[in-house]
């Protein structure tokens, strides 16, 4: 049995906006949706569309338009694996009138940039007090860099995330004097002070309007869509700092290193994985544009993993593994040791083990977190498992693959939708499993190895004595692919799969 719903509002602006979003997709279908806007006379408007062709309004009155849609089916995406954010594919179209009303995407993204810098202007202005502590945290540096990663640090260790929105809060910031008194404020606070702060330093610095969900921001649909704030740093042309990875280049050859202040365990340099591939408006006045933010090295993240184990001729598996994440890996697992404690930490982890060790006891665990933010955390853990060995005759099947799972999970449903890989990286497991007495390795698996541009996967089995060592290597480039790549994304998962589920034979001597 279906039903209809039929719904009507009606809403009145406020006057310090310039956009309004129509979101024409949900998660049902919409047989009939239409958009009235009533403009003052002479105001100009424009139009974004966002993943849906353009729809010519009529002018039903005076300066009085309205969109019609018919037949707009639902965006379901509850078997996709691996998809974007749905906001990000969902249909919808913005209107902005006033400034932003301009012929041009560029010229519209400028008029919004700038939008945002009027609205901001003179909040980092910084006091007496925030110079003072600038100066006080900078002194002594040596390099760009270090002046950077001591101001950054500061604002992320020592201001709380913390919402409060007076007037148009919700848009405009707190004065930097306020949030460096209160030591709180949201994501346009948090920027705020930084680029209060910097300005004491003598760097450039400014508001990056963003969403914290890659492929909502589009460069194709000008809009104030977006539910996050960042900020652009930049960086002096005789700057040449490997450490400073997450940087762009605008269109008049300014580089800026893009920084998240409310992330608090991503130092400056890197950037969280979530905002890696998606666009930004850099709000600098006239110089405002669109900026796509950057996708980094492989290497600026990722986990290494090494295992020591001995396997009983019970089929007893014990043993430690040793564990260090560096980037956005590390910054996830910083952020979960922030909000946990020792009870909720072993139930995790060992619930965590467990998917890929069933029957798993943790017997011990300790995280080394060291205080910069720059440095890899580590973990360290003992397990023991029952029954790892299979039996086949007089044969035993011993998976060299211990723990841990890279599989995303997969299906041969035709695609339609972008692939989510969610971030670069590479990633490492080394695991050494010591044979019961009286048994040799007859057999290991195929070494296994496959390159599919977007990633690669590499693994090997080897034996020597009594000891069956696995290595593999899994390196992501990308952080979204096209529906085409489909079939070599399911070759990557099937290859991993395979291999993860791959046993040696040992035999009696």
């Amino acid at each position: 049995m279906g039903a209809i719903i039929v719904c009507e509002s009606e809403k009145s602006v406020e006057p310090y906006l310039q956009e309004t979003v129509w979101n024409i997709q949900s998660s049902i279908p919409v047989v009939f949706q239409a958009l009235e806007m009533d403009l003052p006379a002479g105001r100009a408007h424009s139009e974004a569309w966002h993943k849906f062709p353009p729809v010519k309004p009529v002018e039903v009155a005076p300066n009085h338009w309205r969109w019609e849609l018919k037949d707009m089916p639902a965006l379901d995406l509850r078997d996709v694996k691996s998809h974007p954010a749905w906001t990000a594919l969902a249909a919808r179209m913005s209107v902005q009138w006033g400034d932003a009303a301009v012929e041009g995407k560029d010229n519209q993204w400028r008029a919004i940039g700038q939008w945002v810098t009027t609205l901001e202007a003179n909040r980092p202005d910084p006091s007496p007090e925030i110079t003072a502590k600038t100066q006080t945290l900078i002194a002594g540096a040596p390099d760009f860099y270090s002046k950077l990663s001591r101001i950054t640090e500061y604002i992320q260790k020592n201001v709380r995330y913390f919402t409060v929105s007076r007037g148009i809060g919700g848009l405009q910031a707190n004065h930097a004097a306020n949030i460096f008194r209160n030591r709180y404020g949201d994501c346009k606070d948090k920027t705020t002070l930084l680029i209060s702060m910097l300005q004491v330093a003598g760097i450039h610095a400014f508001y990056m309007p963003v969403d914290d969900h890659r492929g909502i921001v589009d460069p194709d649909a000008p809009s104030l869509m977006g539910n996050h704030m960042i900020t652009a740093i930049e960086v002096p042309a005789d700057v040449q700092d490997p450490r400073l990875k997450a940087i762009v280049k605008a269109k008049d050859g300014k580089r800026y290193l893009i920084f998240d202040p409310t992330n608090e365990r991503t130092p400056v340099g890197n950037l969280p994985s979530y905002e890696q591939g998606s666009y930004g408006t850099l709000a600098a006045g006239a110089s405002s544009q669109i900026i796509a933010l950057p996708v980094l090295d492989p290497d600026a993240n990722g986990t290494e993993q090494k295992g020591a184990f001995t396997l009983l001729a019970d089929g007893t598996l014990t043993g430690s593994v040793d564990t260090s994440h560096s980037g956005p890996s590390g910054a996830n697992l910083r952020e979960f040791l922030k909000y946990t404690d020792d009870k909720e930490r072993r139930e995790y982890w060992e619930k965590y083990v467990a998917e890929t060790l069933p029957g798993v006891t943790l017997d011990a665990f300790q995280f080394i977190q060291p205080t910069a933010l720059d440095k890899p955390l580590e973990f360290h853990y003992k397990v023991t498992a029952h029954q790892y060995w299979h039996q086949a005759g007089p044969l035993l099947l011993v998976r060299p693959r211990v723990v841990g799972t890279y599989v995303r999970g997969f299906d041969d449903k035709p695609r339609i939708y972008p692939i989510d890989l969610d971030a670069t990286g590479r990633w490492r497991d080394s695991f050494d499993i010591t044979i019961p007495p009286g048994y040799i390795v007859d057999e290991t698996p195929d070494t296994v190895s496959v390159d599919v541009g977007f990633a690669n996967y590499h693994s090997s089995v080897s034996a020597k004595g009594n000891l069956l060592h696995y290595e593999r290597e899994y390196v992501v480039r990308q952080v979204e692919i096209p529906p085409t790549k489909a079939a070599d994304f399911r070759l990557l998962e099937s290859t991993i799969l395979a291999d993860e589920k791959d046993s040696a034979v040992l035999k009696k001597q």
